[in-house]
């Protein structure tokens, strides 16, 4: 098979298993944990390592920001043997009982992107695969760690939709914005990034296995108290213990679900 035009890799290159975090500067993070890791290819916003974690064989790519370049990667990633799909990021939360720190499980999400779309229909549901949400929960109560789990809104705007003025440039703002996130609380969404939709609609129709985590760096409500620019900096608790503690437990759901595939002979 030649070389993959985006992430540069071939079929060998990686592992039947990997964690899809954004930011390319996370790979490396991720990789740190195993016991053997080898960088593989770097080119635009995708990385990728691949080596042996606790004697399962493993994959890191990053997919940048957004569905269409989460959608690119794992085409490519598909054609080079992958089975099984994990996106670890970072999110916000509409529910006040989720904590910054604490980790989101996602077993579904709304989908408020594009590119999914260009796949299949909007009746087609957005689902996890099972055996990845009970490995991420596992995982979770093993660490000691803090989860939940619920659904996500994945959406194309990180600055749009904000309930008040101040959020996209020039204090431009749609009325209609001013009860989207107040609805999606109402509806019990959870959480609320950028990717996880595409990750679970084409491993569905794929026939390949998809999940989700984020670690909750703010509540998305609330950001925006007052009406005003809305700043991220000091918004978003992007500590370097958050990054750590999901690149661990994206490593030990993999290791989990890998552990469920060879007691089911798979």
């Amino acid at each position: 098979m030649s070389l993959q035009y985006h992430l540069k890799i071939k079929e060998g290159d990686v592992a039947p298993y990997v964690l899809l975090p954004g930011d390319p500067k996370r790979v490396p993070i991720v990789a740190s944990y195993w016991d053997e890791a080898h960088f593989v290819a770097d080119n635009r916003e995708h990385v990728t390592y691949t080596g042996v974690y606790k004697g399962v064989p493993i994959s890191c790519t990053s997919t940048g920001m957004g569905c269409p370049s989460t959608a690119i990667a794992m085409e490519e990633l598909a054609r080079c043997g992958v089975k099984n799909f994990i996106r670890i990021g970072t999110c916000g939360t509409f529910q006040d009982y989720v904590k910054k720190g604490d980790m989101q499980i996602f077993d579904s999400a709304c989908r408020y992107d594009g590119t999914s779309y260009h796949y299949a229909p909007g009746p087609f549901p957005a689902v996890a695969d099972h055996d990845t949400v009970e490995a991420a929960v596992q995982a979770a109560k093993e660490l000691g760690l803090p989860y939940h789990v619920g659904t996500t809104r994945t959406q194309d705007t990180f600055y749009a939709n904000y309930p008040k003025p101040g959020s996209a440039f020039g204090g431009f703002w749609q009325s209609r914005w001013e009860n989207f996130y107040p609805d999606l609380k109402r509806l019990n969404v959870m959480g609320g990034e950028m990717e996880t939709s595409i990750v679970l609609v084409l491993t569905r129709i794929w026939g390949l296995r998809g999940g989700a985590m984020a670690v909750t760096l703010d509540n998305i409500i609330d950001s925006q108290e007052d009406e005003g620019e809305y700043e991220p900096e000091q918004a978003l608790d992007h500590s370097e213990d958050n990054i750590k503690t999901l690149s661990l437990m994206g490593c030990e759901t993999i290791k989990k679900l890998y552990e469920m595939d060879q007691a089911a002979g798979k």
